[in-house]
């Protein structure tokens, strides 16, 4: 199946290239950097090692950047690539990776763009990050003879259902890895059966991820608005659980009439449709990307401006995780649980299912099993900021006890680490 994907992706090319470009008028693409996306560097490869690390998007990046850190001080004057495919995630590594690291977007999975990323950058470690396996890219990469590694591999139960539908292609792919280290024994097995060689489990390095950081100006200002307004925050929120969200203010509103709900959209470019529908509908709304400041009348804050989140973590005792109130798995809790805040889940929450566990086993774990149960959850918290405060110590020592992980994955990484060129 792999010789049959390699030939529809060719065919495919003229119409992979021309949706790219389309993107990139509509501004999901960054025009200056496409040559990039077609396998063109935008810049020479630097003399030496070089590590390259594969991540899909913002939060899978963000979880490396300690392991970064670790593989740059073990390579003498080495460098490290990091591709990912979206906008967001190279707008916020633009600033938050460490001196000997870059980021390039990474080639669209036709053989060409391929090709020309590979001829180029020559790495000589390539490191996939969770489940983005593109299979020109890694089929073309083992051809090359390049150690591969997958780190924390995770697979959930929809998706190996797909995949074992494709087994002739995954098989290979997985095989291939010189290493593959997951996140559970449920995914263990998931990746075993598909055909990965005795895969380690490691857990996830988002509990060794660096606390999101938030400007002290902006910080203070923000502080100096809310003063004490009682204020609950809804973070990473997708179009699905906007309604959850509404509902939940209005009810919460009847007990806390100075009632603040913070919102940041999962996807900033739906602010502006949230702000018109909530407004119709008689709420008073302010949002940040408008600079319409907040008002005492404000009754809905819409936070929709990139790399923010931990500003608003810092502003808020309780915070609602998004993408666990739609069949998404959720938004990663740990950011949250970093910074102080006791957090509250849905239903959907298998993207981080090992955090989870942790919380169900020490009996911290504040999850409702249906949009109407939120409200009720939200007062009883708010009612109790002794307990809130109990709650949120009690999650962030879990999240602190399993940092050590990052040693766990650095040990099985080190020996396929190049020290010298």
């Amino acid at each position: 199946m792999l010789n049959f994907y390699r030939a529809a992706s060719i065919v495919a090319g003229p119409a992979a290239g021309a949706l790219l470009r389309w993107r990139a008028s509509r501004g999901k693409e960054d025009l200056s950097r496409l040559d990039e996306r077609f396998g063109r560097p935008s810049r020479s490869r630097p003399f030496g090692v070089l590590v390259w690390v594969h991540a899909a998007s913002v939060g899978e990046s963000l979880s490396v950047l300690p392991l970064i850190e670790r593989m740059l001080d073990f390579i003498p004057n080495g460098h490290v690539l990091v591709t990912t495919g979206t906008l967001s995630s190279a707008r916020l590594l633009r600033d938050l990776l460490p001196e000997g690291a870059f980021h390039h977007f990474a080639p669209i999975d036709r053989p060409d763009a391929v090709r020309r990323f590979l001829d180029h950058w020559r790495p000589e470690l390539a490191v996939w990050v969770e489940s983005e396996l593109w299979p020109n890219l890694v089929r073309d990469t083992h051809l090359r003879q390049i150690p591969t590694v997958l780190l924390q591999g995770r697979m959930s139960v929809r998706s190996y259902r797909n995949w074992r539908w494709a087994r002739s292609l995954i098989g290979p792919l997985l095989a291939g890895f010189n290493q593959v280290l997951v996140q559970t024994q449920a995914d263990a097995g998931r990746f075993s059966d598909l055909g990965a060689v005795q895969p380690v489990v490691t857990g996830t390095l988002k509990y060794a991820g660096f606390p999101l950081a938030a400007k002290e100006t902006a910080l203070r200002e923000m502080q100096s608005m809310l003063g004490a307004r009682t204020r609950w925050l809804a973070a990473s929120i997708h179009p699905g659980e906007f309604e959850t969200v509404y509902q939940t203010h209005v009810q919460v509103r009847e007990n806390f009439p100075d009632l603040l709900t913070i919102v940041v959209p999962r996807h900033p470019s739906t602010a502006f449709e949230l702000e018109k529908k909530w407004v119709s509908r008689g709420l008073s709304c302010s949002r940040r990307s408008a600079c319409t400041g907040l008002s005492p009348e404000t009754e809905v804050y819409i936070a929709d401006t990139m790399g923010e989140l931990g500003l608003f973590y810092r502003l808020s005792a309780i915070a609602l995780i998004g993408g666990s109130f739609i069949d998404h798995g959720g938004q990663n809790p740990i950011e949250a649980v970093q910074i102080g805040c006791a957090v509250i889940t849905g239903p959907s929450m298998f993207n981080f299912a090992e955090v989870m566990a942790d919380f169900n086993l020490s009996g911290v774990s504040l999850s409702v099993g249906a949009s109407a149960d939120l409200p009720e959850k939200v007062s009883e918290l708010l009612s109790a900021p002794e307990h809130i405060v109990s709650l949120a110590q009690q999650q962030k020592k879990i999240v602190t006890s399993k940092a050590s992980v990052i040693d766990t994955v650095f040990e099985a990484l080190i020996c396929y680490l190049p020290t010298s060129e």
